[in-house]
């Protein structure tokens, strides 16, 4: 029989480490939507809107819809479940409580490999944009060597470990510091955005859309794939259960507000970026949206600006897809899955230093040193397993906790989560078998870890994280 801890366990044993610290709950409704705006819109309209359009060409505005509605089945399902288990372990936890343990770690498991390569990948991108901002300003460039990995000819990125390491410091100092910060970077890259839309469709050309989709159906289908990557992160809302005011109303409203958002801007964006100079020009290019912006004004002012709100934007990526990962390792960590140093809280800031201070050191080398173009499509399947698995789960925890308190629920259950478990199949089923190789592999490794140290340390087996009805019930009134 699977090991599975009940939703009220869940939420009583949350707040509070071993050391007794706890977070702080400081974040209300309009801190949690941008939180989840700054954790979705980044690298993946900024930079991999190219690598989109390269596979769909003009259609890419249907392969962004099709990965939205991909993305919001699952984003109803976390509606559901972070309203009814608002803690911070996210997918996990909500996998622990519908289908036990081992599932449970293998997603905590993908959800390193989603995060990490995330923060990465997106510090990467953060380089590219910093160069351009750079020779906008001064007509200079920082070294190759010294911006880019040895994969891409480079000996070292130095821009991406600094992003990483700043987001490092923010999120030690304190929640709502970083709140702030988020909050604002939000605003600057949601003005940015709607001023290169203006700028886009003052330019549009109704035959810079024809032909509208060269692949077909293949081209759409593949970059409905690549168009995915900018919509990860909405699930990083759900690990801020423990640190919202009022987690049960607030997670799921903000959820569905951020993808409704997100889903309008991409598709305006991508409309008026190739509206204005053609999908041909766009394909493939780094730093496109300056660019478009270059040739629709005749100056590099205008791709300056974009270049600027390109780096307040992904670096607010990192600093909330960080804030995520540590999260979700604090309460592997509460369960005993994964070593104790990742629960640990400091009573002075509220905040798990030493896990934020690991997380960012561990990132900081990928970003610096390695070619991530390898792993992108790994990160893709991941994050799609875990999507499946959090629709399943709201299947599986309507049958066994009919009772359970839901301040949300997905509208048509059964078939909405079913829906969700459909697109995100045919979404990794366009990955290849190469990738579905390298996935089993990877799953392989977290099994073995998980049978070497996460079951035989396991509070949940142990007893060390029983209860009693009393505590449950304060605990629920608590949060």
């Amino acid at each position: 029989m699977p090991r599975i801890k009940s939703p009220h366990l869940l939420v009583a044993e949350s707040g509070a480490d071993r050391e007794g610290h706890g977070l702080r709950r400081t974040m209300g409704l309009f801190q949690l939507i941008c939180f989840g705006i700054g954790a979705i819109v980044g690298t993946g309209i900024f930079v991999g809107l190219s690598d989109s359009v390269a596979q769909a060409g003009p259609a890419v505005v249907v392969s962004f819809v099709l990965a939205a509605v991909t993305c919001v089945f699952t984003a109803l399902s976390f509606a559901e479940l972070g309203g009814a288990i608002p803690v911070s372990g996210s997918s996990y936890s909500f996998a622990y409580a519908g289908l036990g343990e081992s599932t449970a770690f293998l997603v905590g498991w993908c959800l390193l490999l989603e995060y990490g390569v995330s923060i990465s990948a997106v510090a990467v991108g953060w380089s590219q944009y910093v160069d351009e901002l750079l020779h906008s300003l001064t007509g200079l460039q920082l070294p190759h060597a010294l911006s880019a990995g040895p994969g891409d000819g480079g000996i070292v990125n130095l821009p991406a470990v600094v992003v990483i390491a700043m987001a490092a410091v923010l999120l030690v100092r304190g929640v709502r510091e970083s709140a702030r910060a988020t909050a604002a970077m939000a605003a600057v890259k949601l003005v940015i955005l709607l001023a290169f839309c203006v700028i886009g469709f003052s330019a549009f050309r109704h035959g810079n859309l024809v032909p509208f989709s060269p692949a077909g159906l293949g081209g759409i289908g593949a970059g409905t794939t690549a168009a995915f990557f900018s919509y990860i992160g909405f699930d990083a809302i759900t690990t801020a259960g423990e640190e919202a005011k009022n987690p049960r109303r607030d997670v799921p409203v903000a959820i569905l507000v951020c993808m409704g958002v997100v889903t309008l801007l991409y598709c305006a964006v991508a409309l008026a970026a190739i509206g204005a100079i053609g999908g041909g020009q766009v394909a493939g290019r780094p730093a496109a949206l300056s660019y478009v912006v270059n040739q629709v004004t005749g100056s590099t002012i205008g791709g300056g600006v974009i270049a600027f709100g390109a780096v307040v934007a992904i670096a607010s990526v990192v600093l909330a897809v960080m804030y995520g990962q540590t999260r979700i390792l604090m309460s592997m960590s509460r369960d005993g899955l994964i070593p104790r140093v990742f629960e640990k809280v400091s009573p002075r800031t509220a905040t798990p230093v030493a896990g934020t201070l690991v997380v960012a050191a561990v990132f900081a080398l990928p970003a610096a040193f390695a070619s991530l173009d390898a792993v992108m499509n790994l990160c893709t399947i991941g994050t799609l397993a875990i999507m499946a698995v959090v629709n399943i789960a709201v299947i599986a925890l309507r049958r066994r906790e009919p009772a359970l308190a839901r301040t949300f629920r997905v509208p048509l259950h059964p078939v909405a989560p079913l829906l969700g478990v459909g697109f995100c199949l045919y979404l990794m089923y366009e990955t290849g078998w190469t990738t579905w190789l390298q996935f089993a592999v990877f799953l392989a490794v977290g099994l073995l870890v998980y049978l070497g140290y996460g079951r035989r340390n396991s509070t949940l087996a142990a007893g060390d994280g029983a209860v009693t009805p009393d505590a449950t019930d304060a605990a629920l009134q608590e949060a």
